[in-house]
């Protein structure tokens, strides 16, 4: 491969506002709605093709359906116990609390509104 693996992600949702304003609170962020050419919305993250990583968005698409057993997502954050204490005022759970992953750094598995697990990833 030539580069990382994972290009772009996506969140699968049932209730769009509700998802939208979980990631908005938890991240302190603004997501920038691109209707598909069906016209429907689909929130994206802050992204930018010249910084690394993946980028990505919330979905409502037919066929995927929110909950936990599959795909976990990190996101990036300076300190990820920053990220764990605004989801529960943001109406989602901590799973998994602020823990050491050895040398790599620091997690945090939290659901979102929707049901999904996510992980928060920081080196501090």
């Amino acid at each position: 491969m030539a580069s990382n693996p994972v290009t772009w992600f996506e969140i699968a949702v049932t209730d769009l506002e509700r998802a939208k304003r979980f990631y908005e609170a938890v991240f302190a962020l603004t997501l920038t709605n691109m209707p598909t050419p069906e016209g429907e919305d689909y929130w994206t993250f802050p992204m930018s093709d010249t910084l690394m990583g993946a980028g990505g968005a919330l979905t409502t698409m037919e066929g995927m359906k929110p909950g936990p057993g599959g795909t976990l997502i990190y996101f990036a954050c300076d300190d990820c116990a920053v990220e764990q204490a605004r989801v529960e005022p943001a109406g989602g759970k901590v799973l998994q609390p602020k823990m050491k992953i050895g040398a790599y750094g620091f997690i945090a598995v939290c659901m979102d509104t929707e049901g999904n697990p996510i992980g928060l990833y920081s080196q501090s």
